[in-house]
């Protein structure tokens, strides 16, 4: 599903910028239902479906909300991880169903520093605005960048991003250093990315 947005700049600040606006502008049953729409989409995928651990996000502002999509996957036996900020990047640990989440960096909840510290080969991953490649903005500091090169080191993870459809974008300016993401699951449906 194509949105109506602003024409590709090579400004990702204005993009990220324009993408959370629109984000912000859904109504929030609009995202309550979206999310819902989402939490069956990622569940029925088969990279996520055989995962015996899965890295998700604890929601901030108006991301997706995967809280419900983080107790089915527990539910379902899988264990899951939340990414932690710290001075050396993003470290993902395992957070437990009712295991107490700290405040972290940036309104993050994140699990406590007895945790233990995974890496996670399935990653469900917040963004502010994506393309059909699987090129995404992040909110500007490269955790996530960084993360998945640490990760890609012993293998290719699988990185699914996860966003509303509203924060699509025509082209991403990107990088050699820019990893794409694998596939971009929205309430509309997965989509396979193009990668180049």
């Amino acid at each position: 599903m194509t949105t109506d947005v602003l024409p590709a700049s090579p400004d990702k600040a204005a993009l990220r910028k324009a993408a959370l606006a629109r984000r912000d502008g859904l109504a929030v049953e609009a995202r309550e239902d979206a999310s819902r729409r989402i939490a069956e989409i990622v569940l029925g995928l088969p990279g996520i479906a055989t995962a015996d651990l899965v890295s998700a996000y604890w929601p901030i502002r108006s991301e997706v909300d995967v809280r419900p999509l983080v107790a089915l996957l527990r539910a379902r036996g899988q264990a899951v991880a939340l990414p932690q900020v710290t001075p050396d990047g993003l470290v993902f640990r395992l957070a437990g169903e009712g295991d107490a989440l700290a405040a972290g960096g940036f309104g993050l909840s994140e699990p406590g520093p007895d945790a233990p510290v995974v890496d996670p080969r399935v990653l469900l991953v917040p963004l502010a605005a994506f393309d059909r490649r699987g090129h995404r903005i992040g909110y500007g500091k490269g955790y996530y960048d960084r993360a998945l090169a640490r990760i890609d080191a012993a293998g290719r993870a699988l990185a699914i991003g996860i966003a509303f459809a509203a924060q699509e974008t025509p082209r991403v300016p990107d990088g050699p250093h820019d990893r794409p993401l694998d596939g971009i699951v929205t309430e509309a449906g997965f989509l396979t990315t193009t990668g180049d």
